[in-house]
């Protein structure tokens, strides 16, 4: 499958959408700045297109923005928690302050998207999940991790060994700071050398369980073990 599933709900109108192209036009010809701008225009708008279009506007080397429901409710510092459950000998619930306090790792790395943008040399910071799993402690009949959105839809798998590659993070922050809502934040998962919809926005559960569990989009035709591929002259980091 090349494009995500379209929303329900009312089209975009066909000025907006006529509008919105004219600025992605001068975006790419008005050099970074306005780029960037027009993402974070974009960012609100495509979390909330039932239509799919308007993550078709080009924007350069910049996000675009795909929900799988009609967004997600947002949590703050204080509403934030993150629980780790399922085939683990200690469950643990995690405040976005635990998070903070745990250890950090930054990676620079690329954002390949299945359906071929990639933003590249993105700065991310945040917990490896590594990190996570020795605190609850996995049991031994675990084998895979599940993930869980606060959208209430979105979910995600990793078997356990791809889990605890050192460039897999409970992502805290992006780019330029904390992960902001429409880039699923407070907390996102990062999977660089996996494709963008392994990296589950707004992420609200760990889970191990005892096999992999297809997610949201491997139910709709997407690759299970997500590596990037040739096809977009990329190749998974084998040092990682």
């Amino acid at each position: 499958m090349d494009t995500p599933e379209p929303i329900a709900g009312a089209p975009v109108g066909r000025r907006v959408v006529l509008g919105l192209l004219g600025l992605g036009v001068a975006g790419v010809f008005g050099g970074a700045q306005i780029q960037k701008q027009l993402a974070k225009v974009l960012g609100p708008l495509g979390n909330h297109d039932p239509t799919g279009l308007v993550g078709l506007i080009p924007v350069g080397n910049s996000f675009r923005f795909y929900s799988v429901t009609r967004g997600a409710p947002r949590k703050t510092a204080d509403t934030y928690r993150l629980e780790v459950t399922g085939l683990v000998e200690t469950p643990r619930t995690f405040t976005l302050a635990d998070l903070d306090a745990m250890p950090q790792t930054d990676l620079v790395r690329d954002f390949q998207c299945v359906t071929g943008w990639r933003v590249p040399e993105v700065p991310w910071r945040g917990v490896r999940l590594d990190h996570i799993l020795e605190l609850v402690r996995p049991a031994r009949v675990a084998t895979a991790v599940r993930f869980t959105s606060f959208d209430g839809t979105y979910t995600e798998s990793l078997t356990l060994e791809q889990a605890r590659r050192s460039d897999v993070l409970v992502a805290l922050e992006m780019i330029d700071g904390p992960v902001t809502h429409d880039h699923g934040g407070p907390v996102r998962l990062y999977v660089a050398p996996m494709y963008g919809y392994k990296s589950l926005k707004w992420l609200s559960g760990i889970e191990l369980t005892a096999d992999v569990e297809r997610g949201y989009w491997e139910e709709r035709g997407y690759d299970v073990d997500a590596w990037v591929g040739g096809s977009n002259g990329r190749g998974d980091d084998p040092t990682a």
